[in-house]
């Protein structure tokens, strides 16, 4: 069974950076394709980036290109989502998301592919 665990989040000023983390484990990372959705107070689940079996990666939201860069350390077993440049509309809990595929060069965007997720962790970007 594959378990996401995430963290790195919490209270950050608008403008400033935050480093996500996802650790994978049960399974090996490069089995699977990877992807970072936000949920804000009282709106639907946004994608926001993801990482192909390969590597490939792939903002999902216009709103974060630029900014937020997913990467992965396949030895250990984690996915990363750089933040830069945040601003208090980023403010959301961050979910890392996984599923198994057997084609490498595949980005899952759309949530309803992915059939594990972690928790969550909770950004805040507030003055």
């Amino acid at each position: 069974q594959l378990q996401l665990v995430e963290s790195g989040g919490g209270l950050v000023l608008p403008g400033g950076s935050l480093r996500l983390s996802c650790v994978v484990s049960g399974r090996k990372l490069d089995n699977y394709a990877i992807a970072w959705f936000r949920q804000a107070p009282g709106k639907e689940r946004e994608g926001v980036s993801c990482i192909s079996r390969r590597g490939d990666t792939m903002a999902l939201a216009i709103s974060v290109q630029g900014r937020f860069t997913i990467s992965r350390d396949v030895p250990k077993n984690t996915v990363y989502l750089q933040m830069n440049d945040l601003k208090p509309d980023d403010t959301a809990v961050y979910y890392c998301a996984a599923t198994r595929t057997p084609v490498e060069s595949w980005c899952p965007r759309d949530s309803g592919v992915l059939n594990y997720w972690g928790e969550g962790t909770l950004v805040t970007v507030s003055s």
